[in-house]
């Protein structure tokens, strides 16, 4: 039901875990992607070569620290070479690292606001002259749980996927019409980054506290990131879209 034939998408951090199932499900509906990555080249390569071939304009990737202003303006300029347009901005790049304020490690704490907050504000900014020219130009921010609750050793991190949250409020007013703003907010997803939490029944434990009984898988979020992007929400602004199990009730 959902054709994005023509859409052209960038989907940061796309090398991986949430990203990575992004790509390929926009690739699927019909849409060109391009792949960001910052360092990890060889994930995103096996990523982009797993991509169905778009009958529009080519799938492509692009390295880049978004966290400052020549990554990102990089990033865009590659997409105006490449695309000429831009019709959906994923931010999906970031970092969840353990850091309890009793032991903060500043040098961790500018690390995780850089990748996950920064990086997003300067991305978003370099995107939007691009957006502006789509007929239906979007941002999905991807948020967590963390950013609407909050989240016992991982400050940083909750407060800068809560910095999202307020972005995409934001954001859905400030560029409105042009540009609708949405946000995704997963739960616990079977990712990369999750997995020394999963291990020693650690998944068992986390999957009692969900009603629906289980993790998410990245597909899992990958769905609601394609439908905000799409035709079918073609009236959604500024909405907090939560993808949890049913572990918090936030919505």
């Amino acid at each position: 039901m959902i054709d994005l034939d023509g859409y052209r998408v960038l989907v940061t951090g796309g090398g991986r875990g949430i990203g990575a199932a992004c790509c390929r499900l926009f690739a699927e509906v019909g849409a060109a992607v391009c792949v960001h990555y910052r360092n990890r080249e060889g994930a995103a390569g096996s990523v982009l070569e797993s991509l169905r071939t778009s009958a529009n304009q080519p799938h492509f990737k692009v390295a880049a620290d978004l966290s400052e202003p020549p990554g990102a303006d990089a990033v865009l300029d590659a997409i105006g070479r490449t695309w000429g347009r831009l019709d959906c901005l994923v931010n999906n790049a970031g970092i969840w690292v353990r850091n309890p304020l009793t032991e903060l490690d500043p040098q961790l704490l500018n690390e995780t606001w850089a990748l996950n907050a920064r990086a997003v504000f300067l991305c978003s900014a370099a995107a939007v002259p691009f957006l502006e020219q789509s007929v239906d130009g979007s941002i999905v921010n991807i948020g967590s749980t963390a950013g609407q609750r909050g989240e016992a050793m991982y400050s940083p991190y909750a407060a800068s996927k809560g910095a999202l949250i307020a972005a995409t409020k934001s954001w859905s007013s400030e560029l409105a019409p042009r540009i609708r703003v949405n946000c995704v907010a997963p739960g616990w997803v079977d990712t990369e980054l999750s997995a020394e939490a999963f291990a020693e029944g650690g998944r068992e434990a986390i999957e009692e506290t969900i009603p629906l009984g289980r993790v998410a898988s990245p597909v899992d979020i990958a769905g609601p990131v394609v439908f905000l992007a799409s035709q079918l929400a073609r009236h959604v602004t500024g909405e907090v879209l939560n993808v949890n199990g049913g572990s918090v009730l936030a919505g």
